[in-house]
């Protein structure tokens, strides 16, 4: 995997240190690449070596990035922001308890950060989409659910234990900021900031922005403040209400129409009489 590592470029410095007291110890160590093969393995390395909560990678560009079910993530030079964050509060016993409340959240609760982050940086008013997705919506469609979706960023959170018990959460995200020539399969629903937009984006304030906000919705849940957290998610998630949507479970094919989330992050899907929580697999918005 060939990772290209440099000094942390002086607008993304500047940007952090200005913005010290609201990271409140995030990101107080950075590692910058110009060139990452994945900066989730990247992060897992530093998290194994002993690397402290908080700890981020920041890369350019990825040779090996990927999303959700070991999809490839596009990640060319230039065109995005790359980011992992080591997130290891405490040891917790999975095998007695199961994840503890943050981590089984955690993804959930960086949808929140996204969209508040990138709000607050660039005006742009993007959704969260189930389970980690960033989009922004056509603002004319006449409900939700005609609404056309273009995913603006993505989330992947990575586990590790040992012997049960869970040792760090890798949390990485990637947006993409300028226009780029996208893969076929993603053309038709993949955007960026500065083509919704319609002017460049800095990426300082975007990192900045979105690791502040990133902090604040992880210690709401170090707090105890899941239902808060949840509150949040739904009402930058439009698309979680009366939405119809398809899925597979144990080989059977169902069709419903969202209606929340549970106090899990399961998405609520009414099909007839019956009410699903799903939890994993993959979801499609007819």
């Amino acid at each position: 995997m060939n990772s290209t590592r440099a000094s942390l470029p002086t607008d993304l410095s500047m940007a952090l240190a200005a913005a010290h007291d609201a990271l409140d110890g995030f990101a107080s160590t950075v590692h910058y690449y110009a060139v990452a093969g994945s900066t989730n393995d990247i992060a897992a390395e530093f998290a194994r070596a002993g690397a402290a909560d908080g700890t981020v990678v920041v890369a350019d560009a990825q040779t090996a990035g990927r999303g959700r079910n070991g999809r490839s993530w596009f990640s060319p030079p230039g065109a995005g922001l790359y980011v992992s964050i080591i997130l290891r509060p405490t040891a917790v016993d999975a095998s007695a308890t199961g994840a503890p409340p943050w981590a089984r959240l955690i993804t959930l609760a960086a949808g929140v950060a996204l969209a508040t982050g990138l709000r607050t940086a660039t005006g742009l008013p993007v959704d969260v989409k189930w389970p980690n997705d960033i989009v922004v919506a056509d603002s004319q469609a006449p409900t939700a659910a005609a609404r056309r979706w273009r995913k603006i960023a993505g989330i992947l959170a990575e586990g590790q234990t040992f012997d049960g018990v869970l040792q760090h959460v890798v949390l990485g995200y990637g947006i993409n900021l300028q226009a780029a020539a996208y893969p076929p399969d993603i053309a038709d629903r993949a955007s960026s900031l500065e083509a919704e937009l319609g002017r460049g984006v800095e990426r300082a304030p975007v990192l900045v922005q979105t690791l502040a906000a990133l902090r604040r919705e992880y210690e709401a849940l170090l707090s105890g403040d899941a239902a808060g957290v949840l509150d949040r998610w739904q009402a930058l998630a439009p698309s979680s209400h009366g939405t119809r949507v398809s899925w597979t479970q144990a080989g059977t094919a169902h069709e419903g129409t969202t209606a929340g989330i549970d106090h899990e992050g399961a998405l609520v899907v009414i099909e007839g009489p019956l009410a699903w929580h799903v939890t994993a697999g993959e979801v499609v918005w007819v």
